[in-house]
């Protein structure tokens, strides 16, 4: 039977690329000279360091434009507060992987309510949809990209 699996990733490595592009960007600009400001990559985090909320507001610009370029979606990151201590201003980014159980639903759902002849089924962080035309699949697929879902989405391992 033909599946294919509905996924929100981003590419670590392109994500890694923007991240050092904006780095080498801020470090390079004269707004920013002698400010120590800086972004750093956790696990799942962006860390961003500068000395007042708006330079911080410009490195997120800085950052938005070099992922948009390298084609990653910018809905990937979920920003948090900026955070002032002392004389200093902090920003921790989270970036959102995988599909929440509660989002899933909402796609199976939505799914359901098209009334193709289709099951979806919710497997862990995806939700993979099984046909039995690939058509079927293919209208899927076209329907969940033009939906209002908050979350980027992939669309994997599309089988016959």
């Amino acid at each position: 039977m033909p599946s294919f699996d509905v996924v929100s990733e981003i590419d670590k490595h392109e994500l890694t690329n923007a991240i050092d592009q904006t780095s080498r960007e801020v470090i390079n600009r004269f707004d920013f000279k002698g400010t120590d400001s800086k972004i750093v990559q956790g696990d799942g985090v962006l860390n961003i360091e500068s000395q007042s909320e708006f330079q911080i507001k410009q490195i997120i610009d800085i950052l938005h434009q070099k992922m948009v370029k390298r084609g990653l979606d910018i809905r990937s990151l979920d920003e948090g507060e900026i955070e002032l201590r002392g004389s200093r201003a902090y920003m921790v980014i989270t970036i959102n992987e995988g599909i929440d159980t509660e989002l899933a639903r909402k796609i199976v759902k939505m799914i359901k309510n098209e009334k193709l002849k289709v099951q979806s089924a919710i497997q862990g962080d995806q939700v993979r949809v099984t046909g039995k035309k690939r058509d079927d699949l293919q209208q899927v697929i076209a329907f969940l990209k033009a939906s209002n879902i908050e979350q980027p989405m992939q669309f994997n391992n599309f089988r016959d």
